[in-house]
């Protein structure tokens, strides 16, 4: 499909600066993807809409303060460094600002000196392998000097990291978070469980796949960069029951259905597993795990708004955010949220959506 059909008007004054002051205040659209109808409510209204027959699905990853600014040892030129992924002995996949001029051998320090890395590798799209050199516990050296990896259209940083965490983050290595978390509370999520709400956990480590733009023409053309996926083997059992009881599995936030769909698409069932998924929902794919959505609003032309587009039709998805920019939504990392739930002929996105 065209990129262009996954295209709508946002105004930047939408574009959300700062989380909601109270997680679970935010604005919630509520949307029923099978009689394709949609209300505005309060995200802690969800509350309303699970129950004892649903499976809450949440991505326990936690957001690495992984953007490092420093200098060049050669020439004292400012370079700054995005930690992707762990490759072992101290050597990280890195995406790098100007990455022109950070080349193999290329030498950088960061806090005065605290921190010091080599360029051992150079790719393509500003990818580069950088192995650190630190004195103590290279996370807790990390925790001091680094800043949180907000997206570029966040312009300020945030007063405190834990504002670009979900309540239950737990396993650090992502470099992004996943952001429909972000309007949980610890309270909201003990009503629930109180209520019947069956919670699962598992971990996507969040990756350049986040950041990368689609740069071709045709969706089938894009490949989305690898990322690690986590799931244990009792949350495996416990997704499995719940498929053969008949329940609703509700994924929390997009990284949550590229797990669940990666992992029940490739073995027919739930199984534990590390290992990494490439893939890539778009118009035209058949859900099989999941049954229930809660995800923010997202960039125009981007790999989410296709995966949602899959979820309940392109055209629908695009009805649904143009109410959202007329009511004034707060859209992307810190902005509001949808739920949409409700039963789906599919043969409706096999062509255009």
């Amino acid at each position: 499909m065209d990129i262009e059909l996954f295209d709508y008007n946002l105004p930047e004054e939408l574009i959300a600066q700062s989380p909601s002051k109270v997680r679970d205040q935010c604005r919630l659209l509520l949307v029923d993807r099978e009689h394709e109808t949609y209300k505005d409510a309060v995200f802690s209204d969800i509350y309303d809409y699970l129950g004892p027959n649903d499976i809450l699905v949440r991505n326990d990853t936690k957001v690495l303060p992984s953007r490092l600014v420093g200098v060049k040892d050669d020439t004292g030129g400012k370079v700054e460094l995005l930690l992707l992924r762990d490759l072992g002995n101290d050597e990280w996949e890195c995406l790098v600002g100007h990455a022109h001029s950070v080349r193999p051998g290329s030498r950088m320090n960061f806090g005065d000196g605290r921190l010091k890395a080599e360029c051992t590798a150079s790719f393509d799209e500003g990818i580069r392998h950088v192995k650190f050199f630190y004195d103590g516990i290279f996370l807790e050296v990390l925790e001091s000097l680094g800043e949180m990896p907000l997206p570029p259209y966040i312009r300020k940083q945030c007063e405190d990291n834990s504002e670009y965490q979900t309540v239950y983050a737990k396993h650090p290595g992502s470099a992004a978070a996943p952001t429909a978390g972000f309007h949980f509370t610890e309270e909201l999520l003990d009503r629930l469980v109180k209520k019947g709400v069956e919670i699962v956990d598992l971990t996507l480590d969040i990756g350049l796949g986040t950041f990368r733009p689609v740069k071709v023409k045709d969706t089938k053309d894009h490949r989305m960069h690898s990322e690690t996926i986590h799931l244990s083997a009792y949350a495996a059992e416990r997704l499995n029951r719940g498929k053969a009881e008949g329940k609703r599995i509700v994924a929390v936030g997009t990284t949550c259905v590229r797990t669940l769909e990666a992992i029940y698409g490739k073995y027919g069932k739930f199984v534990a597993t590390d290992e990494a998924t490439s893939i890539f929902i778009s118009p035209g794919y058949e859900y099989k795990a999941v049954d229930a959505l809660i995800t923010n609003f997202h960039l125009p032309k981007s790999t989410l708004i296709m995966l949602v587009s899959a979820f309940m039709g392109r055209k629908f998805t695009l009805e649904c955010y143009e109410h959202a920019v007329s009511e004034r939504y707060r859209f992307f990392s810190f902005g509001d949220a949808m739920f949409i739930y409700g039963n789906f002929d599919y043969s409706k996105a096999k062509i255009d959506g």
